[in-house]
C-alpha cells in the first residue's frame, strides 16, 4: 500500500507514465458508475485532475453529492502493476483550472485533447493512495 504522503519513486513514476485509467463515481441511488478517463496527479498537492464535458453522468454525480464534493477513485493497471488514488471531487470550470488540467492531460498523453466548450475539470483531492508499482 503506498503512503499518500509518501507514496515512493516508482509509484510516482507509474503515474507519469501513459496509462487508461478508470474513474469510479457514485449514483444519487449510491451504485457504482466506472468509466474510462485520462488522469493526471499532482503529488505536490495531492490533486488529481480528470477533464470531462461538462453534461457527462460523471459529473452529474459529482454534483449530486453537493458543496462538499463526492468520494470518487480513479485506477490504472498495467500487468501486475496497479494504482489507485482515492479522495473528495469536486467540479471546477474556471477557464485557468481547465486550462491548467488540459495542459497537464496534453503532457502526460502527448496529445491535445479535442477542443470542448462544456468542459470541466474534476478535481479530486485524495487522501489515500493504494496500489503495487
Amino acid at each position: 500500500m503506498a503512503d499518500v504522503r509518501d507514496p515512493g519513486p516508482a509509484y510516482l513514476a507509474f503515474w507519469r507514465e501513459r496509462h487508461l485509467c478508470t474513474l469510479t463515481t457514485l449514483r444519487p441511488d449510491g451504485t457504482p458508475h466506472v468509466v474510462p478517463v485520462g488522469v493526471t496527479y499532482d503529488p505536490e498537492t495531492r490533486i488529481a485532475r480528470v477533464i470531462s464535458g461538462g453534461g457527462t453522468r460523471k459529473v452529474a454525480n459529482v454534483l449530486a453529492a453537493g458543496e462538499g464534493g463526492a468520494r470518487v477513485a480513479v485506477c490504472q493497471m498495467d500487468r501486475a502493476r496497479w494504482a489507485t488514488l482515492e479522495g473528495r471531487a469536486v467540479i471546477r470550470r474556471e477557464p485557468e483550472a481547465v486550462a491548467d488540467a488540459v495542459a497537464r492531460y496534453t503532457e502526460r498523453y502527448e496529445r491535445v485533447p479535442r477542443r470542448n466548450p462544456t468542459r470541466v475539470v474534476i478535481e479530486i483531492a485524495v487522501d489515500r493512495a493504494l496500489g503495487r508499482a
